[in-house]
């Protein structure tokens, strides 16, 4: 489906207001509320001011669309089934009884969770990891405890004194080819592999600058190509089957970089966007490979902007620029929340929460040709017939801040965390997804 059609579908669908939201309201056992519920009472009682944290930090759907894994920044991991929050919003009864008992799974502790992902080997499985600590979590849905079923750890370090202070983790990948590998990002200058079929302690570490503080992580579609984007707003690439020199792996488990990028200095070789603004280094808050087009890698900045990085030439190809956060006078609590945007599943469009004072998502049009409206060499002039017009980026106004977003892998439904760590339900009216190949 191309990307004018589909983002045409959400944008009507959405316009309609059919969207649906889900408090945490979640207990822990016995009576006792979740962190997440106490600081979300907490922040409301300080008149706007965030005093503790709170907010859906990350979420993914499994890999047949059936069930719904979010993080929270106070700590909770909850585990929906999709077909009951569809219903619940689009079905006869439009409601559920009792909303603080509509998940499959909710475990609540003190560290704040940063990312989840699916185990692709085991899908009852999921990993999360804190940048609070340098373990990676696993979790598996069949057991409702707090406790992780397995934990993963960091081996020896190769900055082990930057290791004590910023030991956490921040994103997490796997290796769709081999899926007993596991990365995830380092605050320490590093990515770190492990191969969970060998060992609980990382076998493999890929190597950044020292003071480098990562924040997300992916793999390309050959799986031998590990990207990473840091808090300076520098890309890092490294080969696992040897680079530039046949000599990469210089140790038995370090590999050296194979390439870097700052995204600003990119941006400045943009003629019209440097006429326009004065360009400055920004933290990549997250990087995502497009599933439609194999070299586009999505990226997105703490000041609101996002782009596409076109990884065989190093440029950046799409570019979406919103007002500047300082113009609108923004709550400094929320100019730090750590957004994480999203592919739809089946075309190039990059569904990312508002940065500004606009509360809402944008439905932003990355097709890899000028007919884009976000391309850098996009010429609004020259536009053809009505029929060859690009769709136009969309706004979908929502209640609250979206953080972070997962699209349903096969109907048009997008899932959004929000600052409240509420989940917005934004879809079409569908059949059931259960059967769903």
């Amino acid at each position: 489906m191309s990307s004018k059609v589909q983002i045409g579908a959400y944008g009507s669908m959405l316009a309609a207001g059919d969207i649906r939201t889900f408090s945490h309201n979640y207990y822990m056992e016995g009576q006792e509320r979740c962190t997440t519920y106490m600081n979300r009472v907490v922040n409301d009682s300080v008149l706007g001011f965030q005093a503790v944290r709170e907010g859906i930090s990350a979420m993914e759907f499994d890999k047949k669309g059936i069930y719904l894994a979010s993080v929270t920044a106070s700590g909770c991991l909850t585990v929906h089934d999709f077909e009951t929050l569809y219903c619940s919003t689009y079905g006869p009864s439009r409601g559920l009884p009792d909303e603080s008992s509509n998940y499959l799974l909710h475990i609540s502790n003190s560290m704040p969770l940063c990312a989840v992902r699916w185990n692709p080997a085991n899908q009852d499985e999921i990993v999360c990891v804190s940048r609070q600590t340098d373990m990676v979590l696993l979790f598996d849905i069949g057991c409702v405890s707090s406790t992780p079923t397995e934990i993963l750890r960091k081996g020896r370090s190769r900055y082990p004194v930057l290791s004590e202070f910023r030991k956490g983790l921040t994103d997490v990948a796997f290796s769709s080819d081999d899926k007993s590998w596991l990365f995830a990002s380092g605050l320490d200058g590093a990515v770190f592999m492990w191969d969970m079929r060998l060992s609980k302690k990382h076998c493999l570490e890929l190597i950044g600058h020292p003071e480098s503080q990562f924040s997300s992580v992916k793999l390309n579609i050959d799986n031998r190509t590990v990207f990473a984007a840091t808090k300076e707003g520098t890309v890092h690439a490294w080969d696992l089957r040897g680079g530039r020199a046949s000599a990469a792996f210089q140790s038995h488990n370090e590999v050296q970089q194979l390439s870097s990028v700052k995204i600003s200095t990119l941006l400045g070789k943009i003629p019209s966007l440097k006429d326009q603004t004065n360009i400055v280094s920004s933290e990549i808050l997250s990087i995502d490979f497009n599933p439609s087009c194999s070299y586009q890698l999505a990226f997105h900045l703490d000041n609101g902007w996002s782009g596409a990085l076109n990884i065989n030439t190093l440029s950046v190809s799409h570019l979406h620029c919103p007002p500047p956060d300082w113009l609108e006078h923004m709550n400094f609590m929320w100019q730090k929340l750590h957004r994480k945007p999203t592919w739809l599943p089946t075309s190039s469009i990059y569904a990312v929460g508002s940065a500004s004072n606009t509360v809402g998502m944008h439905l932003l049009d990355f097709h890899p040709d000028t007919s884009s409206a976000c391309h850098v060499d996009y010429n609004e002039e020259i536009r053809g017939s009505d029929e060859k017009k690009p769709a136009a980026n969309k706004f979908i106004p929502s209640s609250q801040r979206v953080v972070s977003c997962a699209a349903h892998p096969f109907c048009h439904t997008i899932l959004a965390g929000t600052q409240f760590s509420s989940l917005l339900v934004l879809s079409q009216k569908q059949e059931s997804i259960k059967n769903s190949e």
